[in-house]
């Protein structure tokens, strides 16, 4: 084990040797961004991270949300503080109303009143008991925390598409360093061949074969060089970068191999998934309700004051000379007798809720433990694989050089060259890709277990 992990830093260090300098040679000399980038805009995974969380559209509008759910619940406090209202009122009479008064022991028609009036009025009330009040205030803070899970939920998955998207870029840009390695000796494998050609040493089917594999090579090269670019795109998306901003991405090799390891004996705790924890906050918020229906047949109670200052005048000129101001105070109890059985529809509606609520939790623990073991048998498959691509590539270049010598004093013919060049090429290839899924698939497991906390 302590052979395999030396090899493994030994070949990732020969591999992504002065990384940053040849991520800087690749953007300028292969035109991956098109200009020069500048120090400012080239990032570490975690710089992506950090500037994926303040700029991404989704987790800023998570953010809003949170804002949303505070103002409602401001609202729905607001529903226990006095109401006050203010109005007034300017009224003429075209005909005075009739009211019969006794007159001489006779019922006799009197108009009564006069023709001008206004009033000037002040209504308070006061909630002292609601069952609809007191639900919204208590789910207003179950809201908050749904939309505090949710952001949490945005920015977990946010950092996972960040790290896989930053990573592939990074297994790109080591195949172009593999490409342009392979490039090099094939580029020196045919000028040998011409040369030997030349010289009559060998044939011309040598010769051509050596372009035809440099040919394929430059081929790699260019399409590696063109994919990089769709993949720079998908990372400024995720971090929510503008289009026109440069983008470059680096990465310490060192950090990296020391972080490739978890504990893959680590218990589970479905508690730390952030969907358990919202569908926690799901169920207590529709048990409010339940409770709220049950609660439906409770009287409403309110106190309220009124105040008018009634203005009248026979006349219209004289009406804001004189008021005569009433006021009152009182107690309004609203009870629930009968809404046709609606109420305990409702009742049995909320507790048929609660009940799916249930199986959706069954359903999300089986769910995750299946994605906890999917993400840990991918974790220790391509780790094993890692392992193995790592004592392939010191073979395949061993091979290569022994090959490569055996081909100068003309023992091997130039079509074994080309299979062991062949071989070293794909497997450094494999190896960066068993390097990658590894990091990928520890992003998924972390993830699964929720260690993931941004």
């Amino acid at each position: 084990m302590l052979y395999r992990i030396a090899l493994i830093l030994s070949l990732t260090t020969l591999l992504f040797s002065n990384s940053y300098s040849q991520y800087k040679v690749a953007n300028d000399n292969h035109n991956l961004m098109g200009t020069r980038v500048s120090v400012s805009n080239i990032f570490t995974l975690d710089q992506c991270i950090i500037y994926a969380l303040k700029n991404q559209p989704a987790v800023n509008q998570s953010h809003l949300d949170e804002e949303i759910a505070r103002a409602n619940r401001s609202i729905a406090i607001s529903g226990w503080l006095p109401q006050v209202t203010g109005g007034a009122n300017l009224q003429h009479w075209i005909e005075l109303p009739t009211s019969f008064l006794p007159v001489n022991g006779v019922s006799t028609p009197v108009h009564t009143g006069v023709s001008n009036t206004s009033n000037p009025n002040i209504a308070a009330t006061q909630t002292l008991f609601s069952n609809e009040v007191l639900l919204a205030a208590k789910a207003a803070n179950l809201s908050i925390q749904a939309a505090k899970e949710n952001t949490k939920a945005a920015k977990i998955q946010l950092v996972s598409d960040v790290s896989k998207a930053f990573y592939d870029i990074l297994l790109s840009l080591e195949r172009i360093n593999v490409y342009q390695e392979d490039t090099s000796r094939l580029n020196k494998n045919q000028a040998d061949a011409y040369h030997r050609y030349v010289s009559g040493v060998s044939d011309k089917v040598d010769y051509k074969q050596a372009t035809i594999a440099l040919n394929n090579s430059q081929a790699q090269l260019r399409t590696a060089n063109e994919e990089v670019k769709g993949k720079y795109a998908i990372l400024k998306q995720l971090m929510g970068c503008p289009a026109e901003e440069k983008l470059t991405v680096i990465f310490d090799t060192a950090q990296m191999i020391q972080g490739i390891y978890v504990d893959t004996l680590a218990t589970l705790h479905l508690e730390k998934r952030v969907e358990y924890k919202q569908l926690q906050l799901l169920k207590r918020i529709q048990h409010l309700t339940t409770s709220y229906y049950r609660n439906g047949f409770i009287p409403s109670l309110s106190a309220f004051y009124n105040y008018n200052y009634q203005f009248q005048a026979q006349q219209f000129s004289d009406l804001y000379g004189k008021a005569y101001p009433n006021s009152y105070v009182g107690l309004s109890l609203s009870v629930p007798l009968f809404s046709g059985l609606k109420r305990w529809d409702n009742i049995h509606k909320s507790k048929l809720q609660e009940e799916r609520i249930d199986w959706d939790e069954v359903n999300l623990k089986l769910g995750i433990y299946t994605e906890y073991q999917t993400a840990l048998a991918a974790y220790k498959s391509n780790l094993y694989n890692l392992h193995a691509q790592s004592d392939n590539v010191a073979m395949a270049r061993e091979v290569y050089n022994i090959v490569k010598l055996q081909y100068s004093e003309g023992i091997k013919a130039y079509l074994d060259v080309i299979v062991a060049e062949s071989d070293l090429q794909q497997s450094e290839i494999n190896y960066l890709n068993a390097l990658f899924q590894v990091l990928g698939s520890k992003v998924n497991l972390e993830k699964a277990m929720g260690d993931i906390n941004p």
